[in-house]
């Protein structure tokens, strides 16, 4: 290798490509109630096909600064006690719209953090959402949790519904990080509630960790992850920040001079992915490490990851509904997305209409490149035959263009290119985004040569 890989990719700005094409690109005029409806009379169709549900809690009652979701701040939780119910509606309209396609075989609730809402008021709507929907046999049904609102309460009443996996969110236990964050959060507290989660039957514990955040130190961050492996989680995540100040404005309080630049938000991630391999994970996709039996690991070894809006996942489900403001579907070849006032997703429901904003309907093109990118991001490679037959094209000259974008890495070490297969380096693996983006027609047509940043920095 001739180039400093951090240097020459590091700062690159590119989707993350939880979808493709990606969010960016869906518009109100592609998708419309009218469009959603026809999707779900086709999703219909399938008959027992099972779905992939995704549920969007938006509220907290603190914002973190780093954080990159949609989310409602809000103290007062009686200024959204009708949320709950608004999303109940939803279920039933989705719901009716499918008779014949009920099965789940997964469920997902996100936010915000869900666990804002009291443990009899969450409960109450996962009977709705229960009632309508039926979990098969081996369905992976998972909450995201911010411990310091989470209580003992709250995961009995989820384990009475067959949760079985709990993502909590830590990010860095390092006090100075966590008061530059606006996140205080002790480690006692988070192994507290992931001991509570084992003794009721959670399966799986993810730790969520986020590396490049203001005042973070090589040691800080070390003493983090040993931390997490000895409370014995099943899976961790080690995302890179985000730091999108034009998108998330509050983002604009955080002292960018504090910022971890390009080479210590590097030296951290491959701190933390020495740390974990060490401990016995393996890793999973561009930032994600798990025990050797858990499934996304046997998934991966098998070359059968899957990835969609809940991230990572070996759930057979190839249609997801979203509930909930800002919610993402993606059904029978459509991304959908919900809108995201909460004002005008009451509105919506109360008219009797599906509170559907926009989306997009991929073409022919977009499914394609759609699986080569999520081969490349899941599985670390693409078996050119299999593409050829699954998509009846001659992968080279389809994709000459996206091949000669690609050749620079190649000879840079990132990839391994053959008539059969396209696969990741080990340094490749660790800029596996800049590997996809050369598979991304929309970023090189709309934003390689931007005037502004959409996308954040690959490290």
């Amino acid at each position: 290798m001739t180039v400093d890989p951090v240097r020459t990719y590091g700062e690159a700005r590119l989707p993350r490509y939880t979808s493709y094409p990606t969010a960016v690109e869906f518009n109100e005029a592609s998708v419309t109630p009218e469009v959603y409806e026809e999707r779900l009379k086709a999703a219909d169709a399938l008959g027992d096909a099972p779905l992939s549900i995704y549920v969007h809690l938006p509220f907290c009652e603190h914002r973190c600064l780093f954080c990159g979701c949609h989310v409602v701040v809000s103290p007062d939780h009686s200024r959204v006690a009708g949320y709950l119910a608004q999303v109940g509606r939803e279920i039933d309209m989705v719901a009716e719209r499918l008779p014949r396609r009920r099965a789940l075989a997964q469920l997902h609730l996100g936010g915000g953090t869900p666990t804002y809402h009291a443990p009899e008021d969450l409960g109450a709507l996962l009977d709705h959402l229960l009632a309508a929907f039926r979990p098969t046999p081996e369905a992976e049904l998972a909450v995201e949790v911010d411990p310091r609102v989470t209580t003992a309460a709250h995961l009995d009443a989820l384990a009475a519904r067959g949760f079985n996996r709990v993502s909590m969110g830590v990010q860095d236990f390092t006090p100075e990080v966590q008061r530059a964050v606006a996140r205080i959060q002790s480690a006692e507290l988070t192994e507290a509630l992931i001991r509570h989660a084992r003794s009721r039957g959670f399966s799986g514990v993810n730790v969520d960790l986020i590396y490049g955040l203001p005042r973070q130190t090589t040691a800080g961050f070390e003493r983090t992850v040993e931390q997490v492996i000895a409370m014995g989680a099943d899976r961790a995540a080690v995302y890179s920040f985000a730091y999108v100040p034009w998108i998330r404005g509050h983002q604009k309080k955080l002292h960018e001079e504090e910022i971890p630049g390009a080479a210590l938000k590097a030296e951290l991630f491959a701190l933390a992915r020495e740390r974990f391999l060490e401990a016995g994970y393996e890793p999973i996709g561009m930032d994600h490490f798990a025990l050797p039996d858990d499934e996304l690991a046997r998934a991966k070894r098998e070359g059968r990851l899957r990835r969609n809006f809940q991230g990572y996942t070996v759930v057979p489900a190839e249609d997801v509904i979203g509930f909930g403001i800002s919610a993402i579907g993606d059904v029978r070849g459509a991304y959908v997305q919900n809108v995201k006032k909460l004002s005008e997703y009451a509105e919506a429901l109360g008219a009797g209409r599906l509170p559907v904003e926009r989306g997009i309907v991929r073409t022919a093109d977009d499914e394609l490149r759609r699986h080569v990118i999520h081969e490349l991001m899941c599985n670390m490679r693409v078996e050119v035959r299999e593409v050829e037959a699954r998509f009846g094209i001659d992968f080279a000259r389809y994709f000459a263009e996206d091949l000669a974008r690609l050749a620079p890495l190649e000879g840079e070490g990132l990839a391994v290119v053959s008539a059969e297969r396209i696969a990741a380096t080990p340094t490749g693996e660790l800029f596996i985004r800049n590997l996809a983006m050369c598979f991304d027609k929309y970023w090189r047509e709309k934003y390689e040569k931007a005037d502004k940043p959409v996308f954040s920095k690959t490290v």
